[in-house]
């Protein structure tokens, strides 16, 4: 099977059992957005989730978080991963979104990327959830799962992995493509266990047909 075969089978497959994917991560709109995936990095939507609403109600929009204290930010994210570097980019976008773009978020990903805290990763989420842009977000999940489907070969980086995978991704797709390989990495093809025999995929899976297919298949 040739890699856009392989494609248009992840396609058709995620289309029919997940045709509605979205983030995990709760948000209203934009701002909420944006400071989830920054306090996303290397932390789980759960655990973001949990802290969020208590930053809102007291940052609710980009003003009053420009404003804040950092040690009043902080109290309020300590319990996620690496709260100081990113109590400190909490306030350093707030404050550039104001003095840099007139207190309007940007919309596009050289622009987005600019702000403390957000990498090419956060700015390719932001456009695509928010204004459905065909940018695709890759983060560990995205990564792993597109080398062990075989949508990617020999991708080292994340750019890598994004390359390849806008290369057979028709844009009308992309908004939800990496939506579709987070939660399938998060609930089914997991890093140290994935799970083989519960997945629709193995018919195109480089992993399964290679390493899992004579652990599950009894032998004849």
């Amino acid at each position: 099977m040739n890699r856009k075969d392989r494609f248009q089978f992840c396609i058709n497959y995620f289309q029919e059992v997940m045709p509605a994917p979205e983030t995990e991560l709760h948000f209203t709109n934009t701002y909420q957005l944006l400071v989830a995936v920054i306090l996303s990095a290397q932390c789980t939507d759960k655990r973001v989730n949990m802290h969020t609403p208590a930053l809102f109600e007291k940052y609710p929009d980009i003003p009053s978080l420009a404003a804040a204290n950092y040690d009043d930010v902080f109290a309020l994210v300590k319990s996620i991963s690496f709260p100081g570097n990113k109590s400190r980019h909490l306030l350093g976008m707030a404050k550039l979104v104001i003095e840099k773009f007139n207190g309007e978020i940007p919309m596009t990903v050289e622009e987005l990327v600019q702000l403390p805290g957000v990498g090419r990763k956060t700015a390719n989420v932001i456009t695509s959830v928010v204004d459905n842009q065909p940018n695709m977000a890759v983060d560990t999940h995205v990564h792993r799962v597109s080398a062990r489907i075989g949508l990617t070969v020999n991708a080292k980086t994340p750019l890598q992995t994004e390359l390849q995978l806008m290369k057979y991704v028709p844009a009308e797709v992309v908004p939800k493509f990496h939506h579709w390989l987070i939660l399938h990495g998060r609930y089914t093809c997991i890093a140290r266990k994935p799970k083989c025999e519960q997945c629709g995929l193995q018919p195109v899976c480089v992993y399964f047909q290679k390493v899992m297919r004579k652990q599950i298949t009894p032998a004849s």
